[in-house]
């Protein structure tokens, strides 16, 4: 995605690490052989937590929390999967419509196989309408205000999202 992906670590063995993949199924995972060199280990502070039952969004940072906002999810027949999951990119579309910069995460729509034209990968983006806001209406995609997706665009690549029902 034009830049270089990180992924969270969620195990450990003697010269391996299993991470979280940006896969199909939601939460797959898979062992890295980290012994052999060329394998860059970074540690992020920040963590993002979603809660689709509050229309939540609140960014934490070593625990503390930093910032919360009011933030739109998925619909009753495009819901916004839950689990954990990580910030797998920061996209600046070359021609924005509804949004300057879009945060896919690594993980995909349980509902849709595809949306226009891609793998239907789930993103946070803002949105300009803030009427959506405190709503159940995107296609699985959390929109979020201006304020909240200037500062997450600026966390670490590879920073823990947990989204809960």
């Amino acid at each position: 995605m034009g830049s270089a992906t990180w992924v969270p670590v969620v195990e450990t063995q003697p010269g391996w690490v299993r991470v979280l993949l940006p896969a199909r199924p939601n939460k797959s995972t898979g062992w890295i052989y980290s012994d052999g060199g060329g394998l860059q280990k970074a540690y992020s502070p920040y963590r993002v937590e979603i809660d689709k039952s509050v229309h939540r969004l609140t960014l934490f940072k070593a625990d503390h929390r930093l910032r919360s906002w009011t933030v739109a999810v998925g619909s009753t027949a495009t819901p916004t999967p839950t689990g954990r999951t990580f910030l797998l990119a920061a996209l600046s579309p070359p021609n924005p419509t509804y949004s300057p910069v879009v945060l896919p995460l690594g993980m995909h729509s349980t509902s849709l196989d595809t949306f226009e034209g891609g793998p239907s990968t789930i993103s946070l983006h803002g949105w300009p309408d803030k009427s959506v806001f405190g709503r159940d209406i995107s296609h699985g995609c959390v929109r979020i205000p201006a304020t909240a997706l200037r500062i997450l665009s600026r966390i670490p690549l590879g920073s823990p999202v947990v989204i809960s029902a």
